[in-house]
């Protein structure tokens, strides 16, 4: 017996020891893929710490109240939420108790200046049945188009969005040679443009269908055909919406990181790097010094190369590629309920090429600009007061390059007023009872995103996803980069993406 409770108190001894001395990681920022990072590799088995400059976790996903409106502040379409629940199934929890969201059966409302609208059912057959009859375009034509973009996310998931791009293993598997041998099938030689255009005949389709290159901040006129697999996560995967808004995807994800033992350290911005010998060892913030097996870098990827990155060679070619664009938002508290609108909505310009134009290279806003508005009020009946709306009210914006934002803001609002007018036959700046504005400039200042990108670089090109920063650093060794300015790219499932590429990078605990 005695000899039983020896063995007993010396297992659970090394057991302690054993966790004393578990390997260490820091995350430098709190932003979406830097909580699904830290969850991968406290599933592996390291013990995480968390190093966050503002006051709160989430990063771009984050929500205000304006008097009795809530508003989610940052995404607000939320597509393939497997990558959200798995995080919850790594440490055996059941993802509804901890995060639940709804199905969409509407994917969004669209509007155009002469008056008529079309409304997207979640349904595929639908979708094509009534497409055909309100664009007047055959339903092969629209089938075929939405086949060859599940066909394109399919061939070119795998190899551009689940994986490295910048270790050679990478490139010497059977995935990646089924798609290099259909790259023909990809239009990588066409902008999306030319693939709609060749696709269909009527406008309206066309610019919906153009619609897409928005989903990373690219113009439809110069990204890349193979971007018409886009369409397939949103029309063919569906669209969701938290039970509790948007910004309970973060704060689901850090609640379940408290749980699991990541520690958080908010209010505390990472001066520097500790480096020895090529080698990162832990960082240092307030004085203090923190050391880590492993580093991940959640910074956007150009901010993080002029400060704690500052004394290293920069990868010139990376950080000097065409900013994605931003946005210029309106919260508006509106005290009517339209009938017309739904969680999506979409009013489009007359002159989709010229609002591209000006935003790409003119770097100021179109005096058409297509709005976007989002009301979780829908759905979310505590979002709004009785009876009235939530408006997150926004039209795609330049990068912040030193325009004065006031005056912008003063113009475009009155151009988003006058389109909101006259495609719901309303006057709506009777009906603002809040406001709150996002200005390029604000984001940048809010999030140290440059230039206020919504996705770091834009996909104006057939190479951009091989410019992409790699997710590891190629002059330090146990440095790893993940979000939305590192590949895979920006928006919410491939922030969650290049999590799992971290943790397939990452040496073992």
């Amino acid at each position: 017996m005695v000899s039983v409770m020896a063995c007993w108190f010396l297992l659970c001894a090394s057991l302690k020891i054993k966790n004393k001395f578990m390997s260490k990681a820091i995350v430098i920022g709190a932003g979406i893929a830097g909580l699904a990072s830290a969850l991968r590799l406290r599933h592996q088995g390291y013990e995480v710490d968390v190093f966050e400059k503002n006051a709160y976790t989430g990063g771009k996903i984050h929500a205000m109240q304006l008097g009795q409106y809530r508003f989610d502040l940052g995404p607000s379409l939320f597509t393939l939420p497997y990558l959200v629940d798995e995080l919850f199934e790594l440490f055996d929890k059941n993802p509804e108790d901890h995060f639940d969201y709804i199905k969409k059966e509407t994917i969004c409302n669209y509007f155009w200046e002469d008056g008529s609208a079309f409304s997207v059912p979640a349904n595929k057959e639908k979708f094509i049945k009534d497409a055909s009859a309100f664009f007047n375009e055959s339903e092969d034509a629209i089938r075929k188009y939405l086949n060859r973009s599940k066909r394109k996310y399919e061939l070119t998931a795998p190899v551009f969005l689940e994986q490295s791009l910048h270790q050679s293993k990478s490139f010497f598997n059977l995935k990646t040679l089924k798609a290099l041998t259909s790259a023909y099938r990809l239009d990588l030689n066409q902008n999306l443009d030319q693939v709609n255009h060749n696709s269909f005949s009527n406008e309206k389709l066309i610019q919906f269908f153009n619609r897409f290159a928005t989903y990373n901040g690219s113009s439809p006129y110069k990204t890349p055909g193979i971007m018409s697999m886009i369409p397939h996560l949103e029309m063919q995967l569906g669209t969701y919406l938290p039970k509790k808004g948007m910004h309970d995807i973060s704060q689901s994800l850090s609640r379940l990181a408290k749980d699991v033992g990541i520690g958080f350290h908010l209010n505390s911005a990472v001066e520097e790097l500790l480096i020895k010998d090529n080698i990162v060892t832990g960082i240092k913030t307030d004085g203090k010094i923190y050391n880590a097996k492993a580093v991940v870098c959640n910074m956007d990827v150009y901010t993080a190369y002029n400060t704690i990155l500052k004394n290293t060679p920069k990868p010139e070619k990376t950080l000097k590629q065409e900013r994605s664009s931003s946005a210029l938002i309106f919260y508006w508290g509106i005290n009517k309920k339209f009938e017309s609108l739904d969680l999506h909505n979409i009013l489009f310009s007359k002159n989709y090429k010229q609002e591209f134009k000006h935003i790409f290279e003119k770097k100021y806003f179109y005096n058409d600009p297509t709005v976007y508005i989002n009301i979780t009020s829908k759905h979310i009946n505590n979002d709004a007061p009785e009876g009235c709306e939530n408006w997150f009210t926004m039209v795609n914006a330049p990068t912040h390059e030193g325009q004065d934002w006031k005056a912008q803001t003063t113009y475009i609002r009155e151009k988003i007023i006058n389109k909101i007018n006259k495609s719901l036959n309303t006057q709506i700046q009777n009906h603002i009872e809040v406001e709150k504005v996002l200005t390029p400039q604000d984001i940048e200042q809010e999030t140290a995103s440059f230039q206020g990108s919504l996705y770091g670089t834009s996909s104006n090109s057939k190479f951009s996803a091989f410019l992409r920063h790699p997710n590891f650093s190629s002059t330090y060794k146990n440095l790893f980069f993940c979000g939305g300015s590192v590949h895979p790219g920006g928006g919410i499932p491939l922030c969650l993406m290049s999590a799992k590429i971290i943790a397939q990078l990452t040496p073992k605990p």
